[in-house]
């Protein structure tokens, strides 16, 4: 099986290093051609374009950061894919836009199969993969999607996947303002923090960003995880969803600003931990 690999970011570089360990033929592209040398060191194919990574692909995975970029993408490898050739993208964008990816490469087959598990969860080959698309189509990406996934859900149709994803990042924007939050106030409190973040860990509290970012945060590290900027584009998709439902989702709404603050300060490289920041201030 062939795979073509396009965009090398924080979670794509080491998603397309797992694809290469399990011995796969793979080629990859990235938007700055540097991101690809350490790739290309280890013996990797690293095509000039996007189109010309996907061209005679049995499967071609996207990786890349907004809604636009995906559609740009898929406009450049559309006219070059095989027969029966797979795109899977693993993006967050909207489901209207997996929509219009899935019809802009047809006939050959597309699933919208975004990611959670951060940039340990890529690292590491332990990512959940909530997908979108043919049931079939997925059957005969598994082997691809298994290197860098630990579980692999299918959601239903085409834009199910993206769908599953905005309920995740409500989830991830909630427990980010309340944990943040919670610990500016326990700093204020004037409490021993690793003895706070043992306890807190140990009962009802606890979380996936508690024990991944408590420490880092109160130590002042955003300089690695999902960045914050990421979050609030993500933010702005599920914000968009709720409008069209006629819904007012009051904890996205507070998340959306807050990160919207952080922005205009310029951090929009700081891990969403930095929403501490913003915390903290509540307290001055």
């Amino acid at each position: 099986m062939r795979i073509a690999f396009l965009g090398l970011g924080a979670m794509g570089e080491p998603m397309a290093r797992h694809i290469a360990d399990k011995g796969f033929a793979l080629t990859v592209w990235n938007r700055t051609a540097a991101r690809a040398a350490a790739l290309a060191q280890r013996g990797i194919a690293v095509a000039a374009s996007a189109g010309d990574a996907a061209c005679g692909a049995d499967v071609v995975l996207l990786c890349v950061s907004a809604d636009r970029d995906v559609l740009a993408v898929i406009d450049q490898i559309a006219p070059g894919l095989k027969p029966g050739a797979i795109v899977i993208d693993t993006s967050t964008v909207s489901a209207d836009t997996a929509r219009e990816a899935a019809q802009r490469v047809a006939p050959a087959h597309f699933l919208d199969a975004p990611l959670s598990g951060g940039v340990e969860g890529a690292r590491n080959g332990r990512l959940s993969v909530m997908v979108g698309g043919n049931a079939t189509t997925l059957v005969q990406s598994r082997p691809v999607l298994e290197c860098f996934a630990a579980r692999i859900t299918h959601m239903g149709e085409v834009g199910a996947g993206q769908a599953t994803k905005a309920v995740n990042q409500v989830m991830v924007a909630g427990i980010a303002e309340a944990v943040c939050e919670a610990l500016a106030f326990g700093e204020r409190l004037g409490l021993p923090t690793e003895r706070l973040l043992g306890v807190l860990g140990a009962g009802a509290a606890n979380s996936w960003f508690l024990e991944k970012r408590g420490a880092s945060m109160l130590d002042e590290r955003f300089d690695s995880g999902f960045k914050l900027g990421l979050l609030h584009k993500d933010l702005g998709i599920v914000r968009a969803m709720a409008e069209r439902l006629g819904a007012h989702l009051p904890v996205v709404n507070a998340a959306y600003a807050d990160y919207q603050t952080l922005l205009d300060e310029g951090r929009f490289d700081e891990e969403i931990s930095a929403l501490i920041r913003l915390k903290r201030r509540l307290f001055a």
